[in-house]
Protein backbone atom coordinates (compact mmCIF):
# COMPACT_ATOMS: atom_id res chain seq x y z
CA UNK A 1 0.00 0.00 0.00
CA UNK A 2 1.11 3.21 -0.81
CA UNK A 3 3.10 4.78 2.39
CA UNK A 4 1.13 8.22 2.53
CA UNK A 5 -2.42 6.30 2.01
CA UNK A 6 -1.31 4.19 4.79
CA UNK A 7 -0.37 7.19 7.09
CA UNK A 8 -3.82 8.81 6.08
CA UNK A 9 -6.01 5.53 6.79
CA UNK A 10 -4.00 5.67 10.41
CA UNK A 11 -4.65 8.62 11.18
CA UNK A 12 -8.39 8.87 10.23
CA UNK A 13 -8.45 4.87 12.16
CA UNK A 14 -6.61 6.26 15.27
CA UNK A 15 -8.98 8.91 15.35
CA UNK A 16 -12.04 7.13 15.12
CA UNK A 17 -11.07 4.77 17.48
CA UNK A 18 -9.71 7.32 19.82
CA UNK A 19 -13.14 8.87 19.74
CA UNK A 20 -14.91 5.82 19.86
CA UNK A 21 -13.30 4.61 22.67
CA UNK A 22 -13.90 8.35 24.68
CA UNK A 23 -17.61 8.04 24.26
CA UNK A 24 -18.39 4.82 25.26
CA UNK A 25 -17.09 5.41 28.43
CA UNK A 26 -18.45 8.93 28.96
CA UNK A 27 -21.43 6.87 27.59
CA UNK A 28 -21.30 3.84 30.27
CA UNK A 29 -19.54 6.22 33.08
CA UNK A 30 -23.15 6.53 35.33
CA UNK A 31 -23.94 3.03 35.69
CA UNK A 32 -20.18 3.12 37.21
CA UNK A 33 -20.73 6.40 39.23
CA UNK A 34 -23.60 7.44 39.49
CA UNK A 35 -24.43 11.30 39.08
CA UNK A 36 -25.15 13.12 42.03
CA UNK A 37 -28.83 12.86 43.43
CA UNK A 38 -31.16 14.58 41.21
CA UNK A 39 -28.79 15.85 38.56
CA UNK A 40 -29.79 15.60 34.82
CA UNK A 41 -26.33 15.12 32.83
CA UNK A 42 -28.27 14.77 29.35
CA UNK A 43 -28.90 18.37 28.93
CA UNK A 44 -26.31 20.99 28.76
CA UNK A 45 -28.04 22.75 31.50
CA UNK A 46 -28.32 19.79 33.73
CA UNK A 47 -24.87 19.42 33.25
CA UNK A 48 -23.91 23.25 34.24
CA UNK A 49 -26.38 23.01 37.35
CA UNK A 50 -24.75 19.52 38.13
CA UNK A 51 -20.86 20.43 37.97
CA UNK A 52 -21.59 22.26 41.08
CA UNK A 53 -22.25 19.49 43.44
CA UNK A 54 -20.27 16.82 41.69
CA UNK A 55 -17.61 15.25 44.10
CA UNK A 56 -13.74 14.01 42.97
CA UNK A 57 -15.56 10.91 42.01
CA UNK A 58 -17.70 11.76 39.47
CA UNK A 59 -14.57 13.07 37.88
CA UNK A 60 -12.56 9.69 37.65
CA UNK A 61 -14.78 8.55 34.26
CA UNK A 62 -14.94 11.86 32.49
CA UNK A 63 -10.41 11.44 33.09
CA UNK A 64 -10.10 8.18 32.11
CA UNK A 65 -12.23 8.64 28.81
CA UNK A 66 -10.10 11.61 27.46
CA UNK A 67 -6.37 9.40 28.39
CA UNK A 68 -7.76 5.64 26.98
CA UNK A 69 -9.31 7.73 24.05
CA UNK A 70 -6.17 9.52 23.66
CA UNK A 71 -4.24 6.20 24.42
CA UNK A 72 -6.23 3.99 21.99
CA UNK A 73 -5.80 6.63 19.12
CA UNK A 74 -2.04 7.07 19.74
CA UNK A 75 -1.73 3.33 19.67
CA UNK A 76 -3.67 2.52 16.25
CA UNK A 77 -1.75 5.07 14.66
CA UNK A 78 1.58 3.76 16.11
CA UNK A 79 0.16 0.18 14.34
CA UNK A 80 -0.62 0.88 11.16
CA UNK A 81 1.19 4.22 9.80
CA UNK A 82 4.20 3.51 7.37
CA UNK A 83 6.34 6.10 8.87
CA UNK A 84 6.21 9.27 11.41
CA UNK A 85 4.50 7.67 13.70
CA UNK A 86 5.27 9.30 16.82
CA UNK A 87 4.75 12.66 14.88
CA UNK A 88 0.97 11.65 14.05
CA UNK A 89 0.43 9.64 17.53
CA UNK A 90 1.44 13.11 19.08
CA UNK A 91 -0.65 14.80 16.38
CA UNK A 92 -3.68 12.78 17.82
CA UNK A 93 -2.83 13.99 21.00
CA UNK A 94 -2.13 17.45 20.65
CA UNK A 95 -5.71 17.37 18.68
CA UNK A 96 -7.13 15.50 21.88
CA UNK A 97 -5.87 18.55 24.13
CA UNK A 98 -7.85 20.94 22.08
CA UNK A 99 -10.58 19.39 22.35
CA UNK A 100 -10.00 19.17 26.46
CA UNK A 101 -9.32 23.05 26.45
CA UNK A 102 -12.03 23.79 25.41
CA UNK A 103 -14.05 21.76 27.43
CA UNK A 104 -12.15 23.32 30.62
CA UNK A 105 -13.45 26.41 28.71
CA UNK A 106 -16.60 25.61 28.64
CA UNK A 107 -17.05 23.54 31.92
CA UNK A 108 -17.17 25.10 35.33
CA UNK A 109 -15.30 21.75 36.32
CA UNK A 110 -12.42 22.31 39.58
CA UNK A 111 -9.07 23.54 38.76
CA UNK A 112 -7.33 20.51 40.39
CA UNK A 113 -9.13 18.44 37.70
CA UNK A 114 -8.60 20.91 34.81
CA UNK A 115 -5.15 20.99 35.35
CA UNK A 116 -4.81 16.55 35.40
CA UNK A 117 -6.73 16.31 32.86
CA UNK A 118 -4.72 18.56 30.62
CA UNK A 119 -1.33 17.72 31.73
CA UNK A 120 -1.59 14.07 31.97
CA UNK A 121 -4.97 12.90 29.92
CA UNK A 122 -3.44 13.76 26.38
CA UNK A 123 0.38 14.03 25.34
CA UNK A 124 1.84 11.92 28.00
CA UNK A 125 -1.20 9.33 27.12
CA UNK A 126 -0.66 9.91 23.06
CA UNK A 127 3.46 9.42 24.25
CA UNK A 128 2.71 6.00 25.66
CA UNK A 129 0.15 4.85 22.94
CA UNK A 130 3.37 5.73 20.44
CA UNK A 131 5.61 3.41 23.00
CA UNK A 132 3.17 0.60 23.29
CA UNK A 133 2.04 0.41 19.40
CA UNK A 134 5.93 0.39 18.14
CA UNK A 135 7.06 -2.17 20.56
CA UNK A 136 7.76 -5.07 18.66
CA UNK A 137 6.10 -8.58 19.09
CA UNK A 138 8.26 -10.85 20.78
CA UNK A 139 8.42 -14.40 19.53
CA UNK A 140 7.98 -17.68 21.87
CA UNK A 141 11.15 -19.30 20.43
Amino acid sequence: MNPILKNVLAVVAGLLIGLSVNMALIMISGSIIPPPEGSDLTTNEGLLEAMKIMEPKHFIMPFLAHALGTLAGAFVIAKIAASYKLVFSLAIGALFLYGGIIMVQSLPSPVWFNVLDLVVAYIPMAFLGWKLGSKKAVSAN
